[in-house]
């Protein structure tokens, strides 16, 4: 197999999403440019507990993320709009022997605007490099909910902490670009001993999430969700600057744990927000 170097060229995948509010008060996917391999579901309307908001699920047609390749992803919700995008599968960034690939986000929040991203687990697999950099513009009235969940890599196949390193940037401002947060997070398994307390502390999943949301929810929501660490799983909670939102980390032995978690979480937030909470997961998701 050939090394592909960090600036050799791979796919270049980029999408952009804009919502906003139709005539009727529905929130709509106005907006929409994607290049190959990125593939978007059309919005559908099935929540039962907000039937106005249009749910997103993206897609590949280029298999696993590999050496190279360089996504980028836009999304733009206008005044008073809202919208749920996730993704249809776990996200496989190949083998790799000596690049990279990066995912460049940016995430444009209006007035009063609500968003819920919650992707399908990122696995990485033996060598692999995976860089995520997110840009996020939020007014102080909108809300997101943000997670990214990371396993270990193929533990089935004898891959644990096989990766070179997964890297999560994010950084947050307001529309007049002052500075609110800034998140920098790497994973370098072979940099010292992975299992060691401050790192997994011997769990096999993590999960990050950022709530950015009014003051007086991000206060109530803080006195919800205490911190607590138990053999299968542990919950780190910290109020971010400003009382602009909180930021969360998760660690646990099993991916759909951690990911009940996370819904667990979104939910209390929907709840504080829109007086509703996240409906039942699919049984195929």
């Amino acid at each position: 197999m050939m090394t592909v170097a960090t600036s050799s060229h791979g796919k270049r995948g980029y999408l952009r999403m804009g919502f906003e509010l139709d005539s009727q008060g529905r929130s709509i996917l106005r907006d929409l440019y994607r290049r190959v391999p990125i593939i978007v579901q059309q919005a559908l309307y099935f929540d039962s507990q907000m039937p106005l908001l249009p749910c997103v699920y993206i897609l590949s047609a280029g298999g696993p993320v590999v050496e190279g390749d360089d996504f980028q992803q836009h999304f733009v919700l206008r005044k008073d709009s809202c919208a749920h995008i996730s993704t249809g599968a776990a996200t496989k960034v190949a083998q790799m022997r000596g690049g990279r690939a990066s995912m460049r986000q940016r995430i444009t929040l209006a007035e009063g605007s609500y968003l819920e991203y919650l992707p399908e687990a990122v696995i990485p697999c033996r060598g692999a490099v995976y860089e995520v950099d997110n840009e996020i513009v939020a007014d102080e009235s909108a809300t997101l909910f943000y997670s990214e969940i990371f396993t270990s890599g193929r533990r089935y196949s004898g891959e644990r902490f096989c990766y070179r390193k997964l890297a999560l940037n994010t950084r947050v401002v307001r529309p007049n670009g002052e500075a609110v947060y800034v998140d920098c997070m790497e994973v370098e398994p072979e940099s010292g001993d992975i299992f060691r307390t401050g790192v997994m502390a011997g769990y096999e999943i993590f999960a990050s999430i950022l709530i950015l949301t009014p003051r007086h929810v991000s206060q109530a929501l803080q006195l919800q969700l205490q911190p607590y660490m138990r053999d299968d799983m542990a919950l780190g909670v910290h109020q971010l600057p400003f009382d602009a939102g909180i930021s969360c980390r998760i660690l646990g032995q099993q991916r759909d744990e951690v990911k009940d978690e996370v819904r667990r979480i979104c939910s209390a937030l929907r709840l504080k927000v829109k007086g509703c909470t996240l409906p039942p997961e699919f049984v195929w998701k």
